[in-house]
Formats: structure tokens, sequence, C-alpha cells
């Protein structure tokens, strides 16, 4: 199996049993190894007080990016640090893309950057986010 396609299948195998992810409305444009794209849009469930998105949402979708792009490698990976910039204010209706991608990858520790826009191409959100890479592999008997 290529690298690519491994990348393919492990995302999937995360997607299915990720149920936040699904509640979000995350949609799955592109993986390829250390690369997700992800895209969503802003339902008035995900306002705050001020009625623009709450920032768990940005956080959120940059989150689900960043654990698809880690681990598609085919390495079981967790996050030990991440942060968030909020850039432009996010508003109902609004369609979210996240870009992963792998800024260093080491044997037990990995650096992405993740930037989000809006459906007009502006950044609304940067993320970056530290993954340590356990040896468990995702298939192991492939």
């Amino acid at each position: 199996m290529d690298k690519d396609a491994l990348a393919t299948k492990v995302v999937s195998r995360m997607y299915e049993n990720d149920a936040f992810s699904q509640w979000l409305g995350i949609e799955r444009i592109e993986e390829k190894t250390g690369y997700c794209k992800l895209q969503m849009t802003v339902r008035k469930k995900m306002l705050n007080g001020f009625n623009i998105a709450h920032g768990g949402i940005t956080y959120s979708l940059a989150d689900s990016a960043l654990a698809f792009a880690s681990n598609n490698h085919g390495r079981k990976a967790v996050s030990i640090e991440t942060s968030i910039s909020h850039t432009e204010q996010v508003k109902e209706g609004d369609i979210l893309t996240a870009i992963a991608e792998e800024a260093d990858l080491g044997y037990k520790i990995a650096i992405y950057n993740i930037t989000i826009t809006n459906q007009d191409h502006k950044k609304v959100a940067l993320f970056k986010g530290t993954v340590y890479r356990t040896s468990k592999e995702w298939f192991p008997n492939k």
C-alpha cells in the first residue's frame, strides 16, 4: 500500500469513530501523508453570546485536522501541546476550511501548522500543534 493510500485508510478509520467531528459536520476534502484538508459550515448552535462562532469551534476543526494529519503516517499520535490565534470573526453560515501541514516530523515528536480560512479565503485562525508519536500502528498486520 502506498503512503497516501495508507493516509486515507487511517483517516477513514479515525473518522468512523469520531462522533464529535461528525457532529461538527466536518467533511474530509483531502488527505495525504502528513497533510489534511477539512471543511465545515458554522451553524447557529455554534455561536456564542456575541453572535459569533465560539472559539472552540475553530479550535475543534483545527484539532481534528491535526489528529488526521499526524496519525496518517500509520502510527498512532496524540497531541501534547496546541495553541490557536483567532484572527477574524467567524459567523453563522461561514464555510471554514482547515489545512494541516507537517512542519517537522521526528521519530517521537512532530509539529503541524493548521490554517483556517473562510469562504472568502480570509484567514480566520492559525493553530499550531505538537504531537507525540507512539510506536503503536493503526494497522499492525497490514
